[in-house]
């Protein structure tokens, strides 16, 4: 979730762009194998790999070694105008762990905030890779996703984020003839915040009205932005965490150009929700439950798992609700419960939950008006591909994940107050150099049947239960012995979760054979 005035800004030091392909370097995608797991509670290894961001890349003549873009600046003899710097210009391959601090070991992918080699480097961007020409694509309703993330070692001003974006398979490759790279090289990438950063959209160069960024980010703005559908699995740190679906009112990658891009004073008039319906513990009231030594302990491993459910309990249904759960050192944990003046306890994403959230909030219902849930949902049914990412805010320093946002509010009032941090934490120009050892380390990604990727015992962090280890096992169930909240899932056609429902409610079916509801 983003606020207004924030745009999807990554700190861009030694980055270039384009969409022919260089011959420098050659590219090699880093393993990082998942699994693909059913009801039945088997899990079977895929080989997969990651790609770095274009946006990222080295960006060249084609016949030599002069940068088509420096600094801030496009080079304008070969670039003076896009489909002439798409034809000039070529992506080379990268040197993933040397430039840009991207590491992989069995399943886990470890990204360095900042590296310094013989250019400076902050940030990355990666995505999950099928083949060596196409990314993967996840097909999320009536399906869970699963990953183990270690924030310990990112604090305020910083977010590790893993997302789903609504780019294509192959990265507008055989879209666009100008486009030479694809997905092998990183291309395509488009979000809810119809970033203008983005230095090719659709193959062409988004050179024309190139505004350079005011900071050291070698990063600028174009006329166009990339928008479409991103639903944004887990943006946090060690204080706060999100969890934020983002609908667009149009399908898949759009450029954008003036009011459908949603800038400025017309953020609620672009084609895509900008805000989103988020679920952050801490705005949402509890703030005991996310953070070091608290209920979900971010001093050590976290396993996140993310439960997309539909209306009538299949893969062709509309999206009715998102859920999330927790499981660590053994435990399920489930989500925590919204407390706040005027709305009813919520302990996952839905419509209700959304609509109650915008009234007591006081903000735009921008989320219902793009679409809401079942708009999400299209997006998730045509295939999105999986984002990791870590990165600094140069728009609003993070503060609207992990502090007091908007600034100048009384952090008193509902939906102000995200988190703990400092109104004047997340400083670029700080975190860059105080915290440039910070890293994030994402693992055991694991996608499948609903209640199959996860395995724990209900209880509590000081009563724990069975413990699962720290490697996903070959096989995996649901947990036998955790109980449903209330609204929760208990049945179904295709269900595997848990079937008993917490004190106070009970398993009622609400469109058998199809969808039963603890109420």
């Amino acid at each position: 979730m983003f606020p207004a005035a924030a745009l999807l800004s990554f700190a861009l030091l030694a980055t270039v762009h384009g969409q022919q392909v260089g011959t420098n370097t050659a590219e090699t995608h880093p393993s990082l194998p998942w699994q693909k797991c059913t009801g039945s509670g088997s899990c079977t290894q895929q080989a997969g790999s990651i790609v770095l961001d274009a946006n990222w890349r080295w960006l060249h003549t084609t016949t030599g070694y002069t940068n088509c873009y420096t600094g801030n600046t496009w080079n304008t003899t070969l670039c003076p105008d896009g489909a002439t710097c798409a034809a000039n210009c070529a992506l080379d391959g990268a040197d993933y762990s040397g430039t840009y601090g991207i590491t992989t070991s069995g399943n886990a992918l470890t990204l360095n905030f900042v590296t310094n080699g013989a250019q400076k480097n902050i940030g990355s961007r990666v995505y999950l890779m099928a083949s060596e020409t196409e990314y993967e694509m996840f097909k999320l309703l009536n399906q869970e996703f699963t990953f183990d993330v270690d924030v310990s070692k990112l604090p305020c001003g910083l977010n590790g984020a893993v997302y789903f974006s609504a780019m294509d398979a192959d990265g507008g490759l055989s879209e666009f003839s100008t486009n030479k790279a694809g997905a092998k090289y990183g291309t395509g990438y488009c979000d809810s915040q119809c970033p203008h950063d983005i230095k090719f959209i659709n193959g062409e160069a988004n050179s024309e009205g190139w505004t350079a960024s005011p900071n050291d980010t070698n990063a600028g703005s174009g006329t166009y932005g990339a928008c479409c559908a991103e639903m944004d699995i887990w943006e946090a740190n060690k204080i706060s965490a999100a969890v934020t679906p983002h609908p667009c009112s149009e399908d898949g990658l759009v450029r954008c150009e003036g009011t459908d891009c949603g800038d400025g004073d017309n953020r609620y008039g672009g084609i895509c929700d900008k805000d989103g319906c988020d679920f952050n513990s801490f705005r949402m009231g509890d703030q005991s439950f996310y953070g070091p030594g608290l209920t979900v302990d971010t001093n050590s491993k976290i396993t996140v798992v993310t439960q997309f459910i539909t209306d009538d309990g299949t893969s062709s249904g509309t999206l009715s609700e998102i859920r999330r759960l927790y499981v660590q050192n053994g435990v399920v944990i489930q989500n925590s419960k919204t407390s706040i003046p005027g709305m009813d306890e919520f302990d996952s994403i839905s419509t209700d939950f959304c609509t109650a959230q915008k009234t007591a909030f006081g903000d735009t219902n921008s989320f219902q008006d793009k679409g809401g849930l079942a708009q999400m949902g299209s997006a998730m049914a045509k295939g999105m591909v999986l984002v990791l990412s870590v990165w600094d805010d140069h728009a609003v320093n993070m503060l609207w994940l992990d502090s007091t946002y908007p600034t100048d509010a009384d952090p008193s009032q509902p939906g102000i107050a995200r988190g703990t941090c400092s109104t004047d934490s997340g400083k670029p120009t700080d975190v860059e150099t105080t915290n440039a050892d910070a890293t994030v380390t994402y693992s055991n990604i694991r996608f499948g049947d609903i209640g199959s990727t996860y395995t724990g015992s209900a209880g509590s962090p000081g009563n724990p239960g069975t413990t699962t280890g720290g490697s996903t096992p070959t096989t995996t169930s649901s947990a036998p012995q955790a109980t449903q909240t209330k609204y929760g899932q208990c049945g179904g056609t295709g269900y595997n979760g848990p079937t008993v429902c917490e004190s106070g409610s009970t398993c009622k079916d609400v469109s058998p054979p199809y969808y039963s509801q603890c109420l």
